[in-house]
């Protein structure tokens, strides 16, 4: 939630007229290099708080980026010092209910995208941030972050993101921090499951791009694929399941990314997607 102060980056140039120029817009950054766009919280004063003039920036970039052909990987990141203080309490106290469609769309939007989205935890997180982490296919923090389920603190509940929250953490730490509202690390984070990985502050960006690497690494239309194995398969009943796989993994084996794939192992060279990526 909302917490004073910290200094930007600056601002963006508009824009572009090509992939790959910096497209940084008021409270949302958005960059391209290569196949790769990056989203950045850029209202560093509010602590990257979830205004709904940031909300919607942000589920328009989002949007754009996820139609954007030229785009394979998503990473979502905050300006410093934060990575985002979760709702802005100054704009709640005001309007409750100011856009209150706008953020369920965004963590819809990421968790159902088919294309592979990295949270960059560049700082630390709290309520609304961290459910932007956990929608997010792979997160990794710097170790200095903190995080918090600070909602019951003020009267209000983690409610909205328990949504991607519970499908990542552990169900005792999550019962645990939310009803406490108590502070943990990144370290923690890690072991409960709402991180990928913590690093050092100073590998961060070196980790989030070996990640992002590896899933250029791999064919869109089969991230895709493993996107919904991984959102079903362990919800549905065995016999379902093990049915729908069995005609998912069938179409895949018979798609045309799987031949030039195949061929391309056979061959011992790269496959097409993989060959681009640099």
């Amino acid at each position: 939630m909302s917490e004073p102060k910290g200094r930007g980056e600056p601002e963006g140039r508009g824009e572009p007229e090509e992939r790959g120029e910096d497209r940084t817009g008021d409270l949302v950054g958005c960059e391209s290099a290569g196949q790769i766009t990056t989203l950045t919280l850029n209202s560093p004063a509010t602590r990257n708080a979830l205004s709904s003039a940031l909300l919607t920036q942000l589920r328009d970039a989002l949007a754009s980026a996820l139609g954007d052909e030229g785009c394979r990987v998503v990473v979502l990141t905050g300006a410093d010092p934060a990575f985002c203080a979760g709702a802005d309490l100054k704009e709640s106290r005001t309007s409750p209910a100011a856009a209150p469609e706008l953020f369920p769309q965004i963590l819809q939007l990421i968790w159902d995208s088919h294309k592979p989205v990295i949270c960059r935890v560049n700082g630390s997180a709290r309520a609304g941030g961290i459910g932007l982490i956990a929608a997010c296919d792979i997160a990794v923090a710097s170790q200095s972050a903190t995080f918090a389920f600070s909602e019951v603190r003020i009267g209000a509940t983690p409610a909205i993101i328990a949504v991607p929250c519970l499908r990542r953490m552990e169900p005792r730490a999550a019962a645990e921090y939310f009803l406490t509202g108590e502070a943990f690390d990144a370290q923690r984070a890690a072991q409960i499951g709402l991180l990928t990985r913590a690093v050092p502050k100073l590998r961060l960006d070196e980790e989030v791009a070996r990640y992002a690497d590896m899933l250029l690494g791999g064919a869109p239309g089969a991230l895709a694929a493993t996107k919904r194995v991984l959102r079903e398969a362990g919800t549905l009943p065995v016999a379902t399941g093990l049915a729908r796989m069995a005609e998912l993994s069938a179409a895949r084996f018979a798609s045309d990314e799987a031949r030039r794939g195949m061929a391309a192992f056979a061959e011992k060279r790269e496959p097409d997607w993989a060959a681009r990526r640099s």
